[in-house]
């Protein structure tokens, strides 16, 4: 992996004065007129409706839809009364934002998370009025709820919906003795949720947005593991018309950022797609992105995982300890293909989050048991996974899965069943119609597979 500078989270760097200016037409708001707006109505909204008035946002000419944004407003006594006065047992986490408290709203009795600015933190107004505009605007099951926000006197507070098993970072790392590991099948689940939710920003917001902070304490979790993104501080409009990218400011997090992105500034959402990718390892390995007090050349995930790619008798060294050994080796396989092309240096080589999504939804649907005895799936048979586990664990080649411009072989024979020979196969350029007929087909097709050779076995032991 290429070298690239080391930032922190919410740490900045100027590439020029041009991508200042670039970054500063992009960026959501008028900042300065709208933030003087929220302070100046947050005294008069104090005493209308108990201070849960509705406040209508001006929206930026920049991109986002016409009209105005309804936010629900709260006073800073509202939610001082919610969280007890910020007390230290109210206190749920930190973040560049500030810190996070839980309460409940004494009007609804409704439990929420409360986000407060820190003055002297890295974020300001800026970011403030972006997370307000970005998530009055999008709403999806993977996106975090905001409840509203407030902006009394020089107070600047979001609250959003609780999300009662905080983040992913929580239950993948440094875990304490009595917490239970995540186990396959919630992680594959988790993967795919948090995968649609950039799908959505990605190819469903209009114009694009790109989240540009994608990383595992970002991803939220409430009852069932049900990931939502969280603190969209950072995000950035993508690309329209003829545009490749967006120039702005290198802000992210060190070890998720691409590394484009971090030499050049230029962002797009292959950007984000890499972001995903290290946080899929993160989920695949139990390892931090970024881990010092491990040995030299294991510190920095990718880094770490890239040449273990090129062996397929080293793919087990790359699943969690914490599995204990609990995972099937075919989705090992397959969840080692994606990852290693979200990772890709060249961002062109990457595939769109759309293609992610299918194919993490065709993983997170495969429901692994443990007690099958062997690393099988539910229903694959057990003459498939011996024949497998006697072949070391080659993949065979009749399971095919085609989508939207790359061909995601899930299985393939021995030559094949690394994920760079996988990255090479979704690289061919296949023409646009014909992939999205395949994948829409690709269901059809592999249970037609399947019931061929069940029906096939059937007549040979009657023949």
């Amino acid at each position: 992996m290429g070298c690239f500078p080391c930032f922190d989270s919410r740490e900045e760097e100027t590439l020029n004065p041009q991508k200042e200016s670039d970054d500063r037409k992009q960026s959501l708001p008028t900042e300065s007129s709208n933030i003087s707006k929220l302070s100046s109505g947050s005294d008069r909204l104090k005493s209308r409706n108990n201070g849960r008035s509705k406040r209508e946002l001006p929206v930026p000419k920049d991109g986002l839809p016409a009209g105005n944004i309804a936010a629900q407003t709260f006073t800073f006594r509202e939610l001082a009364a919610a969280t007890k006065n910020f007390r230290p047992e109210s206190f749920i986490g930190e973040g560049g934002f500030g810190r996070v408290y839980k309460g409940r709203l004494e009007s609804t009795g409704q439990v929420v998370a409360v986000k407060q600015l820190d003055r002297n933190g890295l974020q300001g107004n800026r970011e403030f009025l972006v997370e307000v505009l970005m998530l009055s605007l999008l709403h999806h099951p993977n996106l975090v709820n905001l409840i509203g926000y407030c902006a009394d006197g020089d107070q600047r507070l979001l609250v959003y919906e609780f999300m009662p098993l905080g983040s992913l970072e929580d239950h993948l790392h440094d875990l304490p003795p009595d917490k239970e590991p995540l186990d396959w099948n919630r992680r594959m689940r988790i993967a795919a949720g948090a995968a649609k939710g950039l799908e959505y920003l990605h190819d469903k917001a209009n114009p694009p947005v790109i989240y540009r902070d994608f990383k595992s304490s970002n991803i939220l979790l409430d009852e069932g593991f049900h990931p939502k993104l969280s603190d969209f501080g950072l995000a950035k409009l993508g690309p329209t018309g003829d545009k490749s990218h967006v120039s702005t400011r290198v802000m992210g997090t060190y070890g998720y950022c691409a590394p484009e992105y971090a030499m050049t500034g230029q962002l797009t959402v292959k950007s984000d797609v890499y972001s995903f990718g290290v946080v899929f390892l993160e989920l695949i390995t139990g390892r931090k992105a970024i881990d010092s007090t491990r040995p030299h050349g294991e510190q920095n995930l990718v880094t770490w995982a890239r040449p273990l790619f090129n062996d397929r008798r080293k793919f087990s060294k790359l699943a969690d300890p914490q599995l204990q050994g609990r995972y099937p080796m075919r989705g090992l396989y397959q969840a080692l293909a994606v990852a290693s092309m979200c990772i890709q240096e060249q961002a062109a080589a990457r595939p769109l989050i759309g293609d992610v999504v299918t194919a993490l939804s065709y993983l997170a649907n495969q429901a692994y048991e443990p007690s099958s005895g062997g690393h099988g799936y539910r229903g694959s048979g057990d003459k498939d996974e011996k024949r497998r586990e006697e072949r070391g664990g080659q993949l065979p080649k009749n399971e095919e899965g085609g989508v939207s411009g790359h061909r995601w072989d899930l299985d393939g024979s021995e030559k094949e069943d690394s994920p760079r020979e996988t990255a090479r196969m979704l690289n061919r350029d296949l023409e646009r119609e014909k992939a999205v007929a395949e994948a829409k087909m690709w269901g059809e097709n592999w249970r037609e597979k399947r019931r061929q050779s069940a029906q096939g076995s059937f007549d040979g032991s009657n023949g």
